[in-house]
């Protein structure tokens, strides 16, 4: 993955990796106290006894977040009587693919990517969840007819089920911003992408610059302008091209992906980005936010996703020193929302195991983590109040006033495209040494090489 949302949780006292003695475990929040949903929880534990059964979790999540979720599956511990083993993993993707060969996986996988879990899906190794599943999160889920067909592949036989159950999802159709310097400046949040274009040539011509962009990432650098692409696609084509520009079945050259990375162009033009274009390119993405807390400000406006404040100066208080706006649609079209997050899946099924996707339909499955922060939902039957700051409530609004919500086009494309020539050729486009249609075609020759 080219993305990680960081965590600012409070210290838990276990460990990921440790499972927890039925009965006994250190709940994080006293049950019946605070502003989670335990009503429910009360009626799941009175119909569900898994006393003596065993459940293994493997995952990304490790350090603080394999302690946020553990705190999440004490819950579940707790109100069944069973016992959860999680082990979390810097492999991941490697490890879950090496056990599912060896027929030694564990009994749920959390995905950070739906191409994998597409892959195992294709090869048997994950189980389908049922259909009474995929209706609940088409019901219950903001958008909830994107998260199934996200999470929706075909088997082994060619048939199509939903195999996974989206969970801690990440936001990048945000834009960052002083609200004090909007204020010195005299400007408004745009609502519209029209507006944001008004917003951006406006300030170029009041003197003042609008925008950082860094694509320098190591190995991976040019990825954010990936994003900015996805971004801009999802407000100039439909939802279904989009998903089929994922796949190549809208080739990468198509006349609609051009004009959308002629789009990001528009937002490199001269006087429109701190230092030009070959700044844009170079700057390391961790460190392109910098410009926001200079004083004078060397931009106003910073386009990256939910765990970017962890590069901002210490001490900066989101919502106060910075804040954000939505990436905004143009005008009087669906709101769509561009993003990431994981996704649990059966690798070896037992009564306990669906117990547990079950457990994730609770609210309080994502309250307990999304009170220590680190966690958006688009979950409605959550109670906004548990959120850990008025920031993250507000990001988790924008995913749950999407109309739409697409995963990070490259992370579902081939290795060598999405991870590959997307980035590398992104990185010319923003340079200025090729225009819009020799990226395109740079980037498709490579797709077509692999069929």
């Amino acid at each position: 993955m080219k993305h990680i949302l960081y965590a600012g949780a409070a210290s838990i006292a276990l460990s990921a990796g440790m499972a927890h003695a039925a009965g006994h475990v250190n709940l994080v929040f006293p049950k019946g106290e605070g502003a989670f949903s335990w009503d429910s929880l009360e009626e799941f534990a009175a119909n569900t006894d898994l006393s003596g059964e065993t459940v293994d979790i493997t995952g990304p999540w490790t350090g603080a977040d394999g302690d946020l979720v553990n705190s999440v599956i004490d819950y579940f511990e707790d109100a069944t009587g069973a016992t959860v083993n999680y082990s979390g993993s810097e492999s991941f993707e490697q490890d879950i693919v090496i056990s599912t060969e060896a027929n030694s996986a564990p009994n749920i996988a959390a995905f950070p990517q739906p191409g994998l879990v597409a892959d195992l899906a294709a090869r048997g190794s994950i189980t389908p969840l049922e259909q009474e599943t995929a209706d609940w999160i088409a019901e219950n889920y903001a958008a909830g007819q994107s998260w199934v067909d996200l999470a929706t592949f075909a088997g082994p036989d060619g048939n199509e089920a939903m195999y996974a159950f989206p969970y801690k999802i990440d936001v990048k159709s945000l834009v960052w911003y002083s609200p004090e310097q909007f204020e010195e400046g005299g400007y408004e949040i745009p609502e519209t992408y029209e507006q944001l274009k008004e917003l951006t040539a406006q300030m170029a011509e009041d003197g003042v610059t609008p925008w950082c962009i860094g694509l320098g990432s190591g190995a991976a650098t040019g990825w954010p302008a990936t994003d900015w692409v996805e971004d801009i696609m999802l407000r100039t084509v439909t939802p279904e091209e989009y998903d089929a520009w994922t796949t190549n079945e809208l080739p990468f050259n198509d006349p609609k992906v051009v004009a959308a990375i002629e789009e990001y162009g528009f937002f490199l033009q001269d006087g429109y980005v701190n230092g030009g274009r070959e700044a844009a390119a170079t700057t390391d993405f961790r460190d392109s936010p910098a410009g926001l807390f200079q004083f004078p400000p060397e931009c106003y406006m910073h386009k990256q996703a939910t765990f970017i404040p962890t590069f901002f100066p210490e001490g900066t208080a989101v919502g106060e020193d910075v804040d954000f706006f939505y990436f905004p649609a143009p005008e009087g079209q669906d709101k769509p929302v561009l993003g990431g997050g994981t996704m649990f899946g059966i690798t070896k099924d037992s009564e306990a195991t669906r117990a547990f996707i079950d457990f994730l339909q609770l609210p309080i499955a994502h309250e307990i983590w999304a009170a220590q922060g680190g966690l958006l939902t688009p979950h409605t039957g959550i109670n906004p109040e548990v959120f850990s700051s008025d920031s993250t409530r507000a990001t988790n609004d924008i995913l749950l006033n999407a109309d739409t919500f697409r995963f990070d086009g490259s992370d579902l494309m081939p290795g060598e495209v999405g991870a590959g020539a997307f980035w590398t050729q992104m990185v010319e486009f923003t340079t200025g040494s090729q225009d819009a249609e020799a990226t395109a075609n740079a980037i498709q020759e490579r797709w077509s090489s692999l069929k």
